[in-house]
């Protein structure tokens, strides 16, 4: 019953989005309003489809049906029925009809909202979405289908990832992501649409501007959760550890980060025309790649999925997206052209400029260090590796290249001013840029790398914080600026938190029998024994550690390794407290078979708990720039001469 509804409800979408693909082109080369209406209904079957399809799939996990493929490959009874949820993105079939979801939610809703709007462009915008739902249709209807019948039934299954299961972020993480990736798509689409048009207008720029918003937000949650999930239960004491599968989710969201800083020069300036339009595009396409780089299996990374066979499909999609992409913004290039002009060197669309340009490159430098063990090790036979240190670098350039431009935006006014005027306003951050330096050498800091990001950080906020106390007070007409600062100050905190992170982690691991102890920092360990715990899907040996500062009890820690019926080795679930500004974090290494002696190692991560809280000053930041802004109303023209 479930195979048998999941696959019809899977055709049914694909036969609408290639109905509405070709209907939506035919609306937008012919002006037909008959097309388009056709186009919009075709939109909403996919995407009820699609929804529908899913939740047929959450009842036969749910009901552990193992008479569907899916299911016999990631359920299981003996998983509670959270974990059973959360099995729908946990292996590839599942995971791409979510993403099938996703995207119908997201073409389902724009074609709701512009139904009435924006006519002469809406047939081309819908068509182009549709035309990926039918690239993604066909995957979950042929190579990727995880409604295949199966005989015999078997009585129950393996259950997914053990690592999926180790933590209640897997809950919120991945559909956050997969937010961000999938509604990159609108964006694709309204790009495309102003390009085969061959202008973008106020009105279609902002619709562009918000669709964009919308996946970034959900793409920087997903990547800052991830980042938490890998602290909360890898073990290994870090955050980000520069991952092929990390990267793709990174440098989609610079690119986007960069289209949305373009959009606003476009806005107030007439400037960047086609490089809003390609910088949309390139986000789509990015995120396309970075689902290659995801399932493909071509990486090895803790995030990917399998070895499968749509690796070569989707490289054949990519390519054709961006000659479709690049064709059609080389075919209107002429009516695209700007019709404003930069007002001077200093000036804020110069700044924003430079913005773009850092945000452009740090993307390309990723991308490139992400991507060249790899064909290298196609072209030449050559197994190479780009460790950290190449990373970590060139985020550390970009990182000060990207505070010093958060505090020259504000203080350069557009069309230009005088060097004189934009110095007499930096006089305060530089003074507070002075006053942290030297706060950083009374706390005892050397390390002059850090005390830098320190004292840019400082500069920055101090800045940002003027800008936000200016705009507030008029937040019915400035929310959008207010939105902006709270997200650059949010900026200015991850970029000072991964600096301190980073250079001023302490470790210390030991071998420790009941009674022993060790000392991190000011930090003392003790250990006292083990206990077990016995759950359905797992079991689970705890050690008991006592952790005090200054001789005064802060917790009991109980780090855990967990067994699994389908992981031959334990994994473990790492004990994390903050304290002081300070992560004391430790993780159990293995247990002697009667509990008499634990490993552990131990970290002491300063400034890590800033990344989390973070993520708040973006979600309302973003919140802020996409509330509507009040109009203001003007009082009708009683003037002699005039009429109603």
């Amino acid at each position: 019953m479930n195979q048998e509804l999941g696959r019809v409800l899977v055709l049914l979408g694909l036969a609408a989005a290639a109905f509405g693909a070709v209907t939506g082109f035919v609306a937008g080369a012919r002006h037909s309003r008959l097309a388009l209406a056709w186009t919009i209904r075709a939109a909403w079957v996919f995407s009820g489809a699609m929804v529908f399809a899913n939740l047929v799939m959450v009842r036969a996990l749910l009901a552990r049906d193992f008479s569907v493929s899916y299911v016999t490959k990631v359920g299981s009874h003996s998983s509670p029925d959270w974990v059973a949820v959360v099995s729908l993105w946990s292996s590839l079939e599942g995971s791409i009809l979510f993403w099938g979801a996703v995207l119908g939610m997201f073409i389902g809703a724009f074609a709701f909202v512009y139904r009435n709007q924006h006519r002469d462009l809406m047939g081309y915008a819908l068509g182009s979405m549709l035309a990926v739902a039918i690239f993604f249709a066909f995957l979950i209807a042929a190579p990727a289908n995880p409604f295949i019948p199966v005989l015999p039934v078997p009585t129950d299954g393996p259950g997914p990832n053990p690592l999926l299961q180790n933590h209640i972020l897997m809950v919120l993480h991945p559909p956050t992501l997969y937010f961000g990736y999938v509604g990159m798509t609108v964006p694709f689409g309204i790009a495309l649409a102003a390009a085969l048009r061959g202008r973008l207008g106020d009105g279609w720029q902002s619709v562009l501007r918000v669709w964009t918003f919308v996946p970034w937000i959900f793409l920087t949650i997903g990547i800052v959760l991830g980042g938490w999930w890998a602290y909360e239960v890898l073990g290994w004491g870090g955050f980000w550890a520069w991952d092929p599968v990390e990267n793709a989710s990174f440098i989609p969201w610079l690119v986007a980060t960069a289209y949305l800083h373009a959009a606003i020069v476009h806005q107030r300036r007439r400037l960047l025309s086609i490089l809003t339009l390609s910088l949309a595009s390139m986000s789509f396409l990015l995120t396309v790649l970075g689902t290659f780089m995801t399932r493909s299996g071509v990486f090895n990374s803790v995030h990917a999925f399998s070895q499968s066979a749509i690796g070569p499909i989707f490289l054949g999609f990519l390519a054709v997206t961006f000659i479709i992409s690049l064709g059609a913004l080389a075919g209107r290039a002429e009516r695209l052209q700007d019709d404003g002009s930069i007002g001077g060197l200093v000036s804020r669309e110069t700044v924003f400029l430079l913005f773009i340009l850092v945000m452009l490159i740090f993307a390309g430098t990723v991308l490139y260090g992400t991507v060249y063990p790899l064909v290298t090790e196609a072209v030449r036979g050559i197994k190479v590796s780009v460790g950290e240190p190449y990373f970590n670098k060139i985020a550390m350039v970009a990182g000060w290249g990207i505070l010093l431009l958060l505090s020259l935006g504000p203080t350069v006014p557009w069309g230009g001013a005088q060097p004189a005027v934009v110095l007499r306003r930096l006089r305060l951050p530089a003074v507070v840029m002075v006053v942290v330096v030297v706060g950083c050498l009374v706390w005892g800091l050397r390390e002059p790398i850090p005390i830098f990001t320190f004292a840019l950080a400082g500069f920055a906020a101090t800045v940002v914080l003027r800008e936000l106390q200016s705009a507030a007070r008029s937040l019915g007409s400035q929310q959008r600026r207010v939105g902006a600062q709270l997200a650059h100050l949010g900026t200015i905190i991850v970029i000072a938190a991964v600096a301190g992170s980073q250079s001023y982690k302490l470790t210390a691991e030991a071998s420790l029998a009941p009674g022993q102890s060790f000392d991190l920092g000011r930090y003392h360990v003790a250990f006292r024994g083990t206990h077990t715990v016995d759950e359905s899907y797992r079991f689970a040996v705890v050690a008991d550690l006592e952790v005090s500062r200054d001789g005064v009890l802060i917790a009991t820690a109980a780090p855990r390794l967990n067994y699994y019926n389908t992981q031959r080795e334990p994994i473990g679930t790492p004990w994390v407290r903050s304290h002081r500004g300070v992560d004391v974090y430790l993780s159990l290494l293995s247990v002697q078979e009667d509990g008499s002696r634990v490993a552990v190692k131990a970290f002491l991560n300063p400034m890590v708990g800033f990344l989390w809280w973070s993520l708040l000053l973006f979600i309302v930041g973003t919140a802020f720039s996409l509330w509507p802004r009040r109009r203001r109303l003007t009082a009708p023209n009683t003037a002699k001469g005039t009429t109603a």
